[in-house]
This record gives structure tokens, sequence and C-alpha cells, in this order.
């Protein structure tokens, strides 16, 4: 059984909330060296057998059309999961 791990974010014109609001909470638990923080989403894809080219195609075409909002989002990474 195979992993494949499809990254999605908001596009850089997007406002992020969350990811504004982890920015300002990080200094005050004494992480001060991050400049800015952006909040996407994960998605893990089971399949049955190797991950091959074919299947990170799929991957990277579901994540396009079904994981994300393609107005508002871009996939930025479709990869095995080798840890799996």
């Amino acid at each position: 059984m195979g992993r494949v791990v499809v990254d999605v974010m908001p596009k850089p014109e997007i406002l992020d909330p969350q990811g504004k609001a982890v920015a300002g909470a990080l200094p005050r638990l004494g992480f001060g060296q991050f400049a800015s923080v952006r909040q996407g989403k994960r998605f893990e894809l089971e399949v049955d057998g190797p991950v091959t080219e074919e299947i990170l195609a799929a991957a990277r075409e579901a994540g396009e059309h079904v994981l994300s909002n393609p107005v508002i989002e871009d996939v930025v990474a479709v990869y095995e999961d080798t840890q799996a």
C-alpha cells in the first residue's frame, strides 16, 4: 500500500487570517524568529499497490479539481510519502 500527499496553500494574494493569528502568537510564545505564517491543507491519499507516475498525476489532478478551490488555492506539492 502506498500513500500520496497533496499540499494545498492559499494563493499569495489571498488573505490568510489563520496564518496571521499564528504569526501574532509565535513571538509571545518565544518563537520570534519567524517573519510570517501561511496555513494550508495536507491531504493523504492511500492507494493499493505502489505509487506510480500515473498515480501521482491523478493525485495532482484531484488536487487541482476536487481537493482545492482553484480560485483561492494552489496545489503546491504532490509526492509519495515514503514514511507510510
